[in-house]
């Protein structure tokens, strides 16, 4: 069967604001922001991340705002738009989104771009899926299993 998926971003924000989440970041999520903000790799960790426990590791993920607000969301819209990280880039074409039953649908109820705008086919999504699979984030062990 050749699904296709209705969505194109209405800059809603909705995915970036309001609610606890993570945005775990890869190697080149990290290289990407820190060419964005001009900052050493190791002044965004610490001026914009956190660690986050993951069983015997913690990977690294974008901080929130007190208000549970993405840190790098403004009245704006997102200032590091031109580098989000992956996991924003491929949103919502997420494997349990796409792939769970009435996944899309669940989806949809928080998302007003689902459901309109560009048809996604089934290829172009499996690969926006490949890619994000490929994209391991940045992790640490941690001998107690606790980030920092």
């Amino acid at each position: 069967m050749n699904r296709t998926w209705r969505f194109h971003c209405t800059q809603c924000s909705r995915c970036c604001r309001f609610e606890e989440g993570f945005v775990f970041l890869t190697p080149g999520d990290l290289k990407g922001l820190s060419r964005r903000l001009v900052r050493e790799e190791a002044e965004v960790i610490e001026k914009f991340c956190r660690w986050v426990p993951m069983g015997g590791a913690v990977q690294l993920s974008l901080r929130e705002k007190n208000n549970r607000d993405c840190i790098f969301w403004t009245d704006g819209g997102c200032s590091v738009y031109e580098a989000r990280p992956v996991q924003c880039r491929t949103y919502p074409f997420w494997r349990h989104i796409v792939d769970e039953e009435g996944g899309w649908e669940r989806e949809a109820a928080t998302c007003p771009g689902i459901g309109v705008g560009e048809a996604w086919g089934e290829r172009k999504v499996q690969a926006l899926l490949r890619a994000r699979m490929r994209s391991l984030p940045v992790m640490r062990k941690s001998p107690t299993g606790e980030g920092r």
